[in-house]
């Protein structure tokens, strides 16, 4: 996972042979409750969007409001850190789609990995689908870099007539939205039902294509098993 955020190159000024100061370490206690914030702002910020109280992820992180912004002073500094990660690997992903010299496999291994992604940790595509915040901040600033690079990524597709071209960047949202609305009784199961719903996606996607690729495996949610279709073998228990 790559790591795109930029680092500053202006160093600060020093006497001559003076040994650079350290950064300072966190306290034990500091770096862990830096780390259960955190972890409550994912979780809040999935359930509840982006515009969650800052209270309610000080609650669940067991931590007072006063300790939140000691680390994290405003709303913007806590997104930004909370999906920086996620972030960078999407943006990479992108980045990759459009370095593919073949467009169509850079779009459908793009739209592969961010729906792999979400079947697992949902929080990242919940705040890219959340309406944009009132005023500019570092994270709707990344996002809006990468939605151009995905415009480009469509185009690109387009152009080279694999995508219909009436698709739109919208169908990309409602991709996500149902690829976030898969139900599965664990993880395996809903990576595997991922899987699949990418795969038929993509069929509807392309433009004429002479003979669809075989789709994956059924996966065994929701109302019909793998069980229940003819020759399929029963799901592991």
């Amino acid at each position: 996972m790559r790591d795109t955020r930029a680092r500053s190159s202006r160093l600060p000024h020093r006497a001559a042979g003076a040994a650079p100061a350290p950064a300072p370490a966190l306290r034990a206690d500091a770096a862990h409750n830096r780390l259960r914030v955190l972890r409550a702002a994912r979780e809040v910020f999935a359930e509840r969007g982006l515009d969650a109280p800052v209270a309610a992820v000080a609650r669940r992180a067991g931590v007072g409001v006063a300790t939140l912004y000691r680390r994290f002073p405003t709303r913007d500094a806590l997104l930004a850190e909370v999906f920086a990660d996620e972030m960078a690997a999407c943006t990479g992903a992108v980045e990759d789609a459009l370095a593919d010299p073949d467009p169509w496999r850079g779009f459908s291994a793009f739209l592969e990995l961010v729906c792999a992604a979400q079947a697992t940790d949902r929080g990242f595509t919940a705040a890219l689908l959340t309406t944009a915040t009132a005023g500019g901040s570092a994270f709707e600033d990344s996002r809006a870099r990468m939605e151009e690079k995905v415009a480009a990524v469509v185009r690109r597709a387009k152009a080279a007539g694999a995508l219909r071209p009436d698709f739109s960047r919208a169908d990309l949202s409602l991709a996500l939205m149902a690829n976030r609305g898969i139900t599965a009784e664990s993880p395996e199961a809903a990576a595997a039902a991922s899987r699949r719903l990418v795969a038929l996606l993509l069929r509807s996607f392309r433009a004429g294509a002479p003979e669809p690729d075989p789709l994956p495996p059924v996966a065994a949610v929701g109302l019909y098993p793998a069980r229940a279709t003819p020759g399929a073998p029963p799901p592991r228990r």
